[in-house]
């Protein structure tokens, strides 16, 4: 290790674990020769020392599995590089299932191994007992083996990923424990040590399970918390001879592998122990928990009823080991909002070891550059609020994300715990109306409403148990009129009188409109990709209202204040707790309004895309006449101290029209016959407006500058590589899950991003991308024999540029 504490550096790394040495790789091998990284104690010494090493590639989404594709290559190759070993053997997967839907479960994922370019196969059981001979089958029913899985040998691999860094000049500090730091500006400028100070133009916080409480020392949010992790290790026994694939007996909440001649016995039990910090030690290191047999005997005996020759294995210990996890199960990552120049990458939520080789390499990419290779949404730390850390919540949260984790996915399924966190001004009349909710960024939203009062999920593959009630409030904003709550939507109010000019600089389409206009756009990044898209209302020469999704408004209030110049006389203000959004939508929306205001909404008199203020007998409203369902409609903008008043006569008038509550999925439903685009679905930071088919919805064709629009051109002259398509499923009795993969011939083109029932047409209806080949989308859309992998199953479906319904948009315009 180096000797001395250097004063500055350009990137300080916090944290000696796989995804700190990873980290700290990178920076070095990207050209950062001096990035320096500062471990408390030892390296490896939290938990990437007891780590099962497990690497499977497969993850939600393709770029989420090409983190972990990008792991496999780097410990496939360091060894030659560094000459260290990584201890990495490729020893495949082996996931079992012993239930219908557990079958359906792996299938799908076997769908989307090959759709992301990995090998997977389908086996029966007598296939799957011959990779395992140990294994019992005779309850099997079905298995999926990933040959290109393996397991690596953690502490080998941190060795050589620091000497590779080292020998790029990367500096690393055992026993250097962060005391501090200092923020001016909104930026970090120094880490403060026991050791002493660093300067520095940035940090990355990979503390593990301490990562929270380093955070917190620069005014940092980290929603991440610890559980116990348990593992049984066994000495050898007769038949394990080399390694084995990892079994997954997802069923059982067990996985299983090879030890040293033995067997390695883990679980993800299905509700989880958390752990406070301040029951470890101060110098918790290289540390253990204590044994807890009667926590771990259920996932025993069904170990016991897996491998047989447990039942006479002697026990070497059992494991008990910190690791932490985040309200949703995902990694953090990327640039704090909170701290210019404070980067994460941290709560791997027991995935670390797999998934630090690409995260690490993503992470200094991010720091070096600005913005990640590819899309990383899903793991973006801006999705989660200063909130979403609380202690209380989390401890009541983890043990549900750690339970989930072997969980089967099923639509719908929403977390029961840390629940009610953020309640709109509506909550509770919607709850009396029956609404079922939903969470999403810390709001309770009505998914749907059960008039019966039955509020139980009960997700499952194929048609929904709610799937009639989605399709009566569906018919309600089709042929009458229908109530939406979505308070929940983020609202930025951009004020000053600077705020035409940098919105007209970071929105793609025009912002030089008149007030009362609205104007629906996307922020794009330097290479033309979305970072976000909402509509925006000019209230006043001086003041736009934002209003975006609701998992957005971190992101967007970020981005935005990010970019502005130093002289630029403008203030953003997340305003989204402030007012109640109601949304009536349907061919009688305006007969109910009528029935609560004097003013003319005619057609003349208030046209599309336009905003204004309306008295009403309850108090002012601003109303926007727009619509994410297709149909004519307005959404109401209520001060929460009279949105009851004005949620009750809308009910009061709206009885007389068949006027109907409505929840999110019905919206999904709606705007998916539609064909609206929706952000970190259709819309990423890897897709432009000409890819997702928006072009309309920017200023590209005229001289006006913005962000984003170079690369636009760039890409318009070349031709898009890909195209969004709208996809309805020919057989009505079909119900997709999500993310099919999409195939001509048995090529995979692409993949679905967002799915549903559309009840207007009587049949499953999804967005997608497909790679035009050189073709024209025109050209692909008039192809046939177009399939979805449906968890195996071969599913015939339609495909268009156009909306399903009303593919002119005259209805919400009449």
């Amino acid at each position: 290790m180096a000797d001395s504490l250097p004063t500055s550096a350009r990137v300080v790394v916090i944290g000696g674990g796989a995804m700190g040495c990873s980290t700290l790789y990178h920076l070095a091998k990207m050209g950062c020769d001096d990035a320096v990284l500062l471990e408390r104690a030892e390296l490896t010494s939290g938990t990437t020392w007891h780590s099962a090493a497990q690497v499977r590639a497969l993850r939600s989404t393709e770029n989420l599995t090409r983190l972990i594709k990008d792991s496999i290559a780097l410990y496939t190759g360091l060894e030659a590089e560094t000459g260290q070993s990584t201890g990495w053997s490729q020893s495949g997967s082996l996931s079992l299932a012993t239930s219908a839907d557990r079958f359906t479960h792996i299938k799908r994922q076997a769908a989307l191994s090959r759709a992301f370019g990995l090998e997977a196969h389908v086996l029966g059981p007598a296939e799957a007992a011959a990779l395992w001979p140990l294994m019992r089958a005779d309850d099997v029913i079905g298995a999926v083996y990933s040959p290109g899985d393996g397991r690596v040998n953690p502490s080998d691999l941190c060795a050589a990923l620091v000497k590779g860094a080292k020998t790029q000049g990367a500096k690393v500090f055992e026993h250097t424990p962060v005391t501090g730091f200092d923020i001016r500006n909104g930026r970090v400028r120094g880490v403060e040590t026991a050791q002493g100070r660093i300067d520095c133009d940035a940090v990355v916080l990979t503390a593990g399970l301490w990562s929270r409480a380093v955070g917190a020392l620069a005014g940092v949010s980290v929603p991440l918390y610890a559980c116990e992790h348990f593992y049984l290790l066994t000495k050898p026994i007769d038949g394990i001879d080399g390694h084995l694939p990892t079994l997954g007996d997802h069923d059982g909440y067990l996985y299983i592998r090879d030890d040293v001649g033995g067997l390695l016995v883990g679980c993800f039990e299905p509700e989880g122990k958390a752990l406070p910090l301040d029951a470890l030690p101060k110098d918790f290191s290289f540390d253990l928990l204590n044994e807890d047999w009667d926590h771990f005997e259920p996932m025993m005996l069904n170990a016991l009823h897996r491998i047989p020759a447990l039942e006479t294995a002697e026990a070497r210990t059992l494991l008990n080991g910190p690791e932490s996890f985040t309200p949703d199960g995902s990694p953090l990552m990327g640039e704090s909002p909170e701290v210019g120049g404070f980067f994460l990458g941290c709560g791997m939520n027991s995935m670390g070891v797999a998934t630090s080789g690409g995260a690490g390499k993503a992470l200094a990419h991010w720091v070096l550059d600005g913005h990640p290779e590819f899309d990383l949404w899903p793991v973006d730390i801006r999705r989660f609020a200063p909130f979403h850390a609380d202690e209380e919540s989390l401890r009541a949260r983890v043990p549900e994300v750690l339970g989930d984790h072997y969980a089967i996915h099923y639509p719908g399924a929403e977390p029961e715990t840390a629940r009610n966190i953020r309640l709109g001004p509506l909550h509770q009349r919607l709850e009396a109306q029956g609404a079922v909710f939903g969470q999403r960024m810390g709001w309770e939203r009505a998914d749907w409403f059960d008039p019966s009062g039955d509020r139980a999920r009960s997700p499952q593959f194929g048609k929904p148990a709610w799937h009639n009630l989605i399709a009566a409030e569906h018919r309600a904003a089709r042929e009458t009129a229908a109530l939406f709550d979505q308070t929940s939507f983020g609202k930025l109010l951009v004020e000053g009188a600077d705020a035409e000019t940098v919105l007209q600089r970071l929105c793609a389409n025009d912002m030089a409109v008149a007030p009362g206009q609205i104007v629906y756009s996307g922020m794009l990044n330097d290479r033309g990709g979305y970072e976000s898209d909402f509509t925006v209302t000019r209230m006043a020469d001086d003041r736009y209202l934002i209003v975006t999704g609701t998992a957005q408004p971190i992101r967007d209030l970020h981005w935005i204040s990010g970019h502005l110049e130093s002289n630029e006389r403008v203030t953003v203000t997340d305003v989204s707790g402030d007012m109640a959004v109601l949304s009536l939508m349907g061919p009688r929306a305006r007969d109910v309004l009528s029935g609560l205001t004097d003013a003319d909404i005619g057609n003349d008199a208030f046209p599309f895309y336009t905003s204004q203020e309306i008295a009403t007998d309850a108090g002012t409203v601003r109303a926007n006449r727009l619509s994410y369902v297709g149909e004519l409609g307005w959404e109401l903008y209520v001060p929460n101290a009279i949105a009851r008043a004005v949620y009750d006569a809308l009910q009061a008038v709206g009885a007389e029209f068949g006027m109907q509550d409505a929840g999110t999925y019905a919206l999904t439903s709606l705007r998916l016959e539609k064909a609206f685009r929706a952000f970190g679905h259709e819309l990423t930071t890897d897709e432009t407006p000409l890819d997702a088919g928006l072009r309309f919805a920017t200023k590209l064709d005229s001289d006006i500058p913005f962000l984003g629009r170079d690369a636009l051109l760039r890409q318009r002259d070349a031709g898009p590589v890909k195209r969004l398509f709208v996809f309805t499923v020919d057989d009505s009795d079909v119900f997709l899950i999500g993310n099919e993969p999409v195939l001509l011939n048995g090529e995979v083109l692409g993949q679905l991003t967002s799915v549903g029932y559309g009840h207007t047409l009587g049949r499953s209806v999804a967005l997608g991308y497909m790679r035009l080949r050189g073709n024209t989308a025109t050209d692909m859309a008039v192809e046939t024999g177009y399939t979805l992998d449906l968890a195996g199953d071969t599913v015939p479906v339609s495909v268009s540029l156009r909306a399903a319904y009303d593919p002119t948009g005259s209805r919400m315009r009449d």
